[in-house]
């Protein structure tokens, strides 16, 4: 679904990691992770198409990213930004409708009704005509994740989702991109330093390293922990301890 080649990422004048190549698989979910400044985000901004790839090839749904292909590219993925990024002005439900009126060709009730139907898979159907500052912070990201879906994208990335979330909000939010991966077939990319996350969500992961400017590791959270030899991972997967 996703594949790097030997990408340089950062951004013009400055390469925050160099040799990237890694897949991810339709219909997995799959973390990118790593200490704070190591180019996780970095990485999904190349990823999702807000900045360039300095060096080597990038290939989103077969198709390579470039200037020519960013804008049908943009459609094909959903994307839900570590604040939700939701409008303030609108209510929820018209936060999700926001695409589908730009982009979908959809008649005004047909988009009205996918929305809801949008909006009740993250069971939120009763926050419809709440605006955003009325509803908690796990709410907002469910809407989100509710409006990135909007397209039926191919693949839907989330940024730090449990950032900021108490223990049981952030495990009723894995348990909602659990539920979507399996009922809908979904493919995630998830930036995360959550280990708890990490853990149930996660089928494979890559890591990376600030101090080595590159990825470092890549393979199921368990294979990770328990048998990689370098050891910044296996401090970073026990928590500190070697």
């Amino acid at each position: 679904m996703v594949r790097l080649e030997h990408v340089d990422a950062g951004y013009p004048g400055e390469v925050v990691l160099r040799d990237v190549s890694f897949e991810v698989n339709r219909g997995e979910v799959f973390a990118l992770l790593g200490g704070s400044g190591c180019g996780k985000s970095t990485v999904m901004k190349h990823m999702i198409g807000l900045n360039p790839v300095l060096a080597g090839d990038l290939t989103v749904a077969g198709e390579r990213w470039t200037a020519k292909t960013r804008a049908a590219l943009c459609r094909r993925i959903g994307v839900m930004y570590q604040s939700g990024a939701l409008f303030g002005s609108m209510t929820c439900l018209e936060n999700v409708l926001l695409p589908l009126e730009e982009f979908s060709g959809l008649k005004r009730r047909a988009r009205e009704e996918k929305a809801r139907s949008l909006l009740a898979d993250v069971e939120l159907l009763d926050a419809a005509e709440k605006m955003p500052s009325e509803i908690s912070g796990g709410m907002r990201k469910r809407i989100a994740i509710a409006r990135a879906m909007a397209l039926d994208p191919e693949v839907v990335f989330l940024d730090e989702p449990s950032a900021g979330l108490d223990p049981i909000t952030s495990s009723a939010l894995d348990d909602l991109v659990l539920r979507l991966r399996r009922e809908r077939a979904m493919t995630f990319v998830v930036v995360t330093h959550e280990l708890p996350s990490i853990f149930k969500i996660a089928d494979r992961c890559a890591m990376f390293d600030k101090a080595r400017r590159g990825m470092i590791a890549l393979g199921t959270p368990t294979a990770l922990r328990d048998g990689s030899e370098d050891e910044f991972v296996r401090r970073f997967f026990n928590r500190g301890e070697s």
